[in-house]
């Protein structure tokens, strides 16, 4: 068929978190990370899959598509060429001056050519790139689903901006969105933090996490004053000391901590190390710091915006311990993050961005939404759908798995519409019950194959939320890490982490009316209104989001079942 309407494919390609979104009739049709569909966790690959199924459940072709909205400004990376000249005069940047200029322009040509093959794969589309930052700020303010707010979106790098402040104002049908200040590399705290993760013997742009969840066992007075000198607080934001963190070079050969930094800190982990003091000590320095920065940031929107609210994107987004902190301290009444923050939902921001420059129009179909990717409602299992498994039908899903989680059962879970984002949110979920002894331990060492010292979240119904956790504003999308109270404590000890706090999911039965049964079955079996929930994978590997993904995830792990749709999956 032809479509008259504007059809807008917004892309992240080519770089990590690959993602797709559309947006037909005024109305954004979904948000896909091509991960959940290929298996490659944090894949660069075309979205091929991803926008298969966007354009299938719209009911169009390819040839239907009018725009394609890319998720970088090719033509912005040159801004970062001429200005890398200036650093040949500092004896600390010299040698890195020229290659740093190269490396811009590098980036420059090959975003050109991925714009240039999504023109060839789109002939009948006009193809367009989107500033990083805006399509990062415009899906965070819309999926906050707030009408005027500051936008603080910290990340690594878009083009040549790591840091910006933005204030947006719905105004009729449109959006009014006002860049305040932007702070451009070599400042940049996402390009810190991976650093010191790869440092620490994890994965920068994929275990961050991992390090945020360590820093709960360290000291950061350790290494606290080295922090202050390499990460330095300034009036309108922050800055790097190159003594610590060396030029940015958009290169893998060139090292991003300096001799001097691992001469006061320690030699690098390899991976597969054992963890020591120092590291703890190191993450929990880095990670202090990095709360200080972002509440500093945020203090500083909401004086340039005087917005009573607060939406929070990019990279450092999911750093839920300072988003905690900035709900605490910067002074907002409310705080939102989307439930894509990374490069994943710029596919989504691109979108929108474009939809608004060229109709006017704010797209429709992103506040408050995080279910936005495939289901599968009438999938038909075999028997034995893998070997050492059997599945059969169950007519009440709900009931069912609140009395397995109840009798101390690890289950995985395959509901509806796959969520957008790093957090599994209920609807490709593993489910446990916080009452379990050794909960923690079992889901690390046999279900995750993670770090023993890894925390893991809860959810809970948002009206029964403030008997367990003392934040006072909704979490929906597991995004900010919670205070607890004396109750929590006492019953589930097993969803606080070290550091005293807890990742909580606030539930309504309008966002997920099935997880919120669940929690209420839980509930009158076992008195406790709060479940574990974590994503339904294993390390290394994506949230599952096909069917033969779960399944495998099951036969590979130590989950004791899954529901699937409709169907019960045991080990045999």
């Amino acid at each position: 068929m032809t479509s008259r309407a504007p059809v807008v494919l917004g892309l992240c390609s080519g770089t990590h978190d690959s993602a797709a979104s559309l947006i037909v009739d005024g109305r954004l049709v979904g948000l896909v990370e091509e991960e959940r569909l290929n298996g490659e966790k944090h894949t660069r690959a075309y979205p091929e899959h991803a926008i298969d199924w966007l354009l299938d459940r719209a009911g169009l072709v390819s040839e239907d598509v009018s725009s394609v909205a890319y998720n970088f400004s090719p033509s912005l990376y040159m801004r970062g060429v001429v200005p890398s000249l200036a650093y040949l005069a500092p004896p600390s940047s010299r040698r890195r001056a020229l290659a740093r200029a190269r490396s811009f322009h590098t980036v420059y040509r090959r975003a050109s050519e991925r714009l240039a093959d999504l023109a060839h794969r789109f002939p009948l589309a006009r193809v367009s790139g989107v500033a990083h930052h805006r399509a990062h700020g415009i899906y965070a303010f819309t999926a906050s689903g707030y009408e005027d707010a500051a936008v603080l979106i910290v990340d690594s790098l878009g083009e040549t901006v790591t840091t910006s402040i933005a204030h947006a104002r719905l105004h009729g049908a449109g959006l009014r969105y006002r860049p305040m200040h932007q702070i451009t590399d070599p400042a940049s705290l996402g390009y810190a933090y991976g650093a010191v993760t790869q440092h620490l013997g994890w994965r920068r742009g994929d275990e961050e996490g991992t390090v945020m969840a360590l820093a709960a066992l360290g000291d950061p007075a350790r290494f606290r004053a080295l922090f202050a000198r390499a990460i330095v607080l300034t009036e309108d934001g922050f800055a790097l000391n190159p003594r610590a963190f060396p030029l940015r070079v958009i290169s893998s050969r060139y090292s991003r901590l300096s001799q001097d930094f691992v001469r006061m800190t320690c030699p690098p982990r390899a991976p597969d190390s054992a963890v020591e003091s120092v590291h703890a000590d190191l993450a929990a320095a880095l990670q202090e710091r990095t709360e200080q920065v972002m509440v500093h940031l945020a203090r500083r929107a909401r004086t340039l915006t005087g917005a009573p609210l607060l939406c929070v994107g990019g990279g450092v987004a999911m750093n839920c311990v300072s988003i905690g902190r900035i709900v605490e301290q910067a002074g907002f009444d409310e705080v939102a993050v989307p439930p894509a923050p990374g490069d994943a939902g710029t596919a989504a921001g691109a979108a929108l961005a474009h939809h608004l420059d060229t109709s006017g129009v704010l797209a429709s179909g992103a506040a408050r939404r995080c279910y936005l990717g495939p289901s599968f409602p009438r999938i038909r299992l075999p028997k034995h759908p893998r070997r050492g498994l059997a599945a059969h039908t169950i007519t009440d899903p709900t009931r069912r798995l609140a009395h397995e989680l109840a009798a101390g059962r690890i289950v995985g879970v395959f509901q509806g519409r796959l969520e957008a984002g790093p957090r599994a949110l209920g609807n490709r979920s593993i489910l446990a019950s916080p009452l379990l002894p050794d909960v923690v331990k079992r889901l690390n060492s046999t279900v995750k194959f993670r770090e023993s010292f890894r925390p893991f979240a809860p959810v809970a119904l948002e009206d029964k939320a403030a008997d367990y956790f003392t934040l006072d504003q909704p979490a929906p999308f597991m995004s900010i890490a919670s205070g607890v109270t004396e109750l929590a404590h006492r019953t589930v000890p097993a969803v606080i982490h070290a550091n005293g706090t807890a990742r909580i999911q606030t539930l309504t039965r309008e966002r997920n009316p099935f997880l919120a049964d669940v929690l209420a079955a839980f509930a009158e079996l076992t008195g406790v209104p709060v479940l574990i929930n974590t994503s339904l994978n294993i390390k290394g590997k994506p949230i599952c989001g096909t069917p033969e993904m779960a399944l495998d995830c099951l036969a590979e792990s130590g989950l004791d079942a899954l529901l699937l749709e409709t169907w019960w999956v045991d080990k045999e």
